[in-house]
């Protein structure tokens, strides 16, 4: 819509998942080391918590890319509402079993399938890696438990897998009401907001990557896009986006400060209505 406007091969703040687009501030490039660590190394279980808009998410596809070259070995759970067998059901129909047990059928049948598919993943040199996002959103007591009970499978010879929980800081109490599932978190990691430095540079880096040669925010911008967001992507995401919109509607050749405070009072009206 706005890319000719502004010169740039594609919209900047969008969902754009390539690796060029990934900006690494020194928060999310802890977490993402920390987290290679435990999927390379294999430590068990790992915890990656953070305000919503933090790039939670996104450090994840950066952490485990699709990739069609090996056996499909990521479970990604982004909605964790479910009963404890319907979430085993799940996993072991992601993990690839082609015919796998249906909810009605025994946790046995099923931990037996679950079992033989981690089996087949680790033989492969491809241990699974579970991760379920937005864990934080787990009200049932009894699939936390589960969670706990499901690391007890690396104890079997020839099972290996890792399981990443992913979710808003009341992630942290609630693995802490179970000792024995915070026990076997071995990783864990906190994202925090970026500084008001990593936010002008995560804009010039997005920009770059959709294909800007010249400044479209001015450093005022950028600074008043950090005042307002509060350094969280999800929030700089839109603000910068909104203004690429209104910017592009109105014919300017740069963004400042007022065109921020502008679109961000617009937001918030929207928001509020």
């Amino acid at each position: 819509m706005y890319e000719q406007h502004w010169g740039l091969r594609t919209a900047p703040f969008g969902n754009d998942r390539s690796d060029e687009s990934f900006f690494a501030s020194s928060t999310h490039q802890s977490a993402l080391l920390k987290l290679r660590f435990l999927v390379n190394h294999r430590r068990g279980a790992g915890l990656l918590v953070g305000p919503s808009g933090a790039g939670k998410t996104r450090l994840l596809q950066s952490l485990l890319p699709e990739d069609d070259s090996h056996p499909a070995n990521l479970v990604n759970i982004v909605y964790p509402l479910m009963s404890p067998l319907e979430l085993l059901c799940f996993i072991v129909t992601a993990l690839g079993e082609d015919h796998p047990a249906s909810v009605g059928t025994s946790i046995d049948v099923v931990l037996r399938q679950l079992v033989a598919q981690l089996r087949v993943l680790t033989t492969a040199g491809y241990p699974a890696v579970i991760v379920i996002d937005d864990a934080h959103a787990i009200t049932d007591r009894n699939v936390m438990q589960s969670l706990q009970l499901l690391l007890n499978l690396q104890q079997i010879s020839g099972v290996e897998f890792t399981l990443i929980l992913s979710g808003q800081p009341d992630l942290v109490a609630m693995t802490k009401r179970l000792p024995q599932l915070d026990d076997r978190i071995s990783i864990p990691c906190v994202l925090t907001a970026m500084s008001a430095t990593e936010t002008a540079d995560y804009i010039e880096h997005r920009l770059k990557a959709a294909g800007a040669v010249e400044s479209i925010f001015s450093r005022d911008a950028m600074q008043a896009v950090h005042e307002l967001s509060g350094g969280l992507p999800r929030r700089i995401n839109r603000l910068c986006d909104f203004a690429l919109v209104v910017g592009f509607a109105e014919g300017l050749g740069l963004i400042d400060a007022r065109q921020i405070e502008s679109v961000s009072s617009e937001l918030n009206l929207t928001k509020a209505a």
